[in-house]
């Protein structure tokens, strides 16, 4: 194995930094920048875009038109990163979203892909069983609900954007997001409202 391949994170981004650079490919500020931004992201962007969605119906119609656009309207910078894909559900369709090959995950608006996304076990589950697999996370759907699975892929990447639990009308964005979970925009759970029937069981 080369000494490149058994270099750590950090010395490797030291090292490539100036290369990008006189390249003109990425200045050392646009690095900064966007490595901050990676930080930044988490499942708690995702469910604020979410809410947004449920209450703001133009903003919604964008969003499932052009992911990308939308949230770099948002401030959230998506230079570099694979197309944005937006799935909803409704009343009669479900999605569930894999990387069959690997983790491909939606990080600028999810933040980093939990462990379970990454393992054989999920992948070919999600594939082979998506119905039974749910099923282990509490999310049973009616046998009229069909699932469909999509993979995310290093050509693009996606979110699902759920449907809005019954009994949230008048609610503010800030208390829809505070429903909506990472396994809500991924497909393998649905949200909730405490203490509510599941309208899914």
């Amino acid at each position: 194995m080369s000494d490149l391949l058994q270099t750590d994170g950090a010395a490797l981004l030291a090292a490539l930094r100036p290369i990008l650079a006189a390249k003109g490919l990425a200045s050392p500020a646009e690095i900064e920048a966007r490595l901050a931004e990676t930080e930044r992201a988490s499942p708690a962007r995702g469910a604020a875009i979410v809410a947004r969605a449920w209450t703001d119906p133009p903003f919604r119609a964008r969003l499932l038109a052009d992911g990308t656009a939308t949230v770099e309207a948002l401030g959230i910078p998506m230079r570099g990163a694979p197309p944005l894909g937006v799935l909803e559900n409704t009343a009669t369709l479900h999605h569930l979203v894999v990387c069959t090959l690997c983790s491909c995950y939606p990080r600028a608006v999810l933040g980093y892909p939990p462990f379970w996304y990454k393992s054989a076990g999920y992948r070919a589950r999600a594939v082979r069983d998506p119905r039974g697999l749910i099923a282990e996370w509490g999310t049973v759907l009616p046998q009229t609900t069909r699932i469909r699975v999509v993979d995310s892929t290093a050509d693009y990447r996606w979110m699902v954007l759920p449907l809005r639990p019954e009994g949230t009308a008048g609610w503010s964005e800030a208390e829809l997001a505070a429903l909506v979970r990472e396994g809500d925009m991924i497909g393998v759970t649905v949200p909730r409202v405490k203490g509510a029937t599941d309208a899914h069981a």
